[in-house]
């Protein structure tokens, strides 16, 4: 029976070979053939973990047997998640019939559908399946262990949907306290390069996709302030986050797992587990402790444009402590060229493609509300006048595509260009990145946004309205 890999094989392929991780030569088999016992009252777990690690055939049928005479529906996320690490195509083969006769689907399909069915259901995991997770991914990286263990109580988001990204923790090496160097300094750039610039308190960096995109975290102090700037590629959002709440300082990093295809970071004290589009705790002990990062603005452009509004910029240095080819375009260039996803999400919603950018707009300390401007739209409407349940903010749109909001009140605006705008009644303003400054002097804070795939951000704001 032949079974359609589709873009699981494609993801497991680029990632593993993408970033050169020290077991790279071992098969999956070879990582959890000493799975640590399981605990649970329930067999069923017990069973799975049989079946990877036993190489023996008649003993491959006897437990197929058995976890079939006692099928229980919460058995279905345990079967997918150990044909994913299945390295026997004779154990898959049995897995897959297994599957096909208990639920009903079609024979001709692929893992990521399958996932979507169960996605679809209401979750039917019983709390020994976080025992589960955590005895099968401890396997792989000793660390994942502390993500599940003994949390049933501390999570927020399903932990069907919470999938392993094939890396190990931090496999993704994040820079930490990066070097950074003058713009003119900067002779590996070419102007038309895409970099993702900040400025804080004044102090501008950029940080060019071509370097980040391998690295996919930075954690510095820019400014005078504690910041994580989370890039992921999945999901093609940056988003730069103040790290300290309430005085306590979160050290994050790249946990390996992804929750709707959008990265999941972890933070060191504590192994809870984070969401990079809200910058709060989803699993684990610091669930519930009302924490929520506060995020910055991030604007995609190019270096050429960049530099010219900022000249006294610092750029990140090809010295990363790393080796990686650093080229414009290089790193997930074949995620990048096409449509397709490495990692599926329950739903595809089919009103813009998968990896069509959109702006983020949401105030989530004000409102629950949330937009999504499709940035084609936004090229077409240099100046894009909205509001936000009641908040009212302009969107202005440069050549090069950035974009840049700020909260505008009641102004209207037009004949934007280069950095400088004009109002209802002609007077000028000027743009920062920290604001917008009337002639007269009255100033216009700046709106807190980020880009990011239509696909990963419609699957974490199921309810986000779309402007296209």
């Amino acid at each position: 029976m032949k079974f359609v890999f589709g873009t699981l094989l494609f993801s497991l392929l680029v990632i593993s070979s993408f970033l050169l991780w020290t077991f790279e030569n071992q098969s999956k088999t070879e990582r959890i053939s000493k799975p640590v016992s399981p605990t649970q009252k329930e067999d069923g777990s017990l069973l799975f973990f049989q079946l990877l690690s036993t190489p023996d055939k008649a003993a491959q049928d006897a437990i197929i047997k058995k976890i079939g005479d006692h099928w229980k529906e919460s058995y279905e996320i345990l079967l997918l998640e150990s044909f994913y690490f299945s390295n026997s195509p004779r154990v898959r083969t049995l897995l897959t019939e297994l599957f096909q006769e208990k639920t009903k689907q079609p024979v001709d399909t692929d893992l990521n559908s399958w996932f979507q069915y169960v996605w679809n259901k209401e979750p039917s995991y019983t709390p020994d399946y976080f025992e589960f997770k955590a005895n099968l991914y401890r396997g792989i990286d000793r660390k994942f262990e502390n993500y599940f263990k003994d949390r049933v109580k501390e999570s927020l988001i399903r932990l069907d949907e919470v999938r392993w990204g094939g890396v190990l923790q931090d496999g993704i090496p994040p820079l930490r306290q990066p070097k950074m160097i003058s713009a003119k300094k900067a002779t590996y750039l070419r102007d038309g390069n895409i970099v993702f610039g900040i400025e804080v308190n004044g102090e501008a960096r950029a940080y060019p996709k071509r370097i980040l995109a391998w690295h996919e975290m930075f954690v510095d102090s820019i400014g005078g302030v504690p910041l994580a700037g989370v890039y992921c590629t999945l999901c093609g959002t940056v988003i730069l986050y103040k790290t300290a709440h309430k005085g306590k300082n979160h050290e994050l990093g790249t946990s390996g797992f992804l929750y709707r295809s959008n990265k999941l970071m972890y933070d060191k004290a504590t192994q809870s587990l984070w969401s990079t589009l809200e910058g709060k705790p989803v699993i684990g002990p610091l669930v519930d402790k009302g924490i929520a990062l506060e995020y910055m603005s991030v604007v995609t452009t190019t270096w050429g444009q960049w530099k010219k509004l900022h000249p006294d910029t610092s750029v990140l240095s090809l010295d990363t402590g790393h080796s990686r080819n650093y080229g414009e375009g290089v790193a997930y260039k074949e995620y990048f060229a096409t449509d397709d996803l490495m990692f599926t999400v329950p739903k595809i919603d089919t009103a813009l493609k998968n990896k069509d950018e959109i702006l983020s707009i949401r105030l989530p300390q004000k409102t629950d509300k949330k937009l999504a401007i499709a940035s084609k739209y936004l090229r077409k409407n240099k100046i894009y006048q909205s509001n936000l349940d009641g908040i009212p903010f302009t969107v202005f749109t440069d050549r090069t595509g950035a974009h840049r909001v700020y909260f505008t009140e009641g102004f209207q605006f037009k004949d934007y260009d280069k950095g400088v705008v004009y109002d209802q009644n002609g007077v000028q303003w000027t743009l920062t990145e920290a604001k917008m400054v009337r002639s007269t002097g009255k100033e216009l804070a700046r709106f807190p946004t980020h880009n990011a795939f239509w696909f990963g951000y419609k699957a974490a704001f199921p309810d986000t309205e779309l402007i296209k």
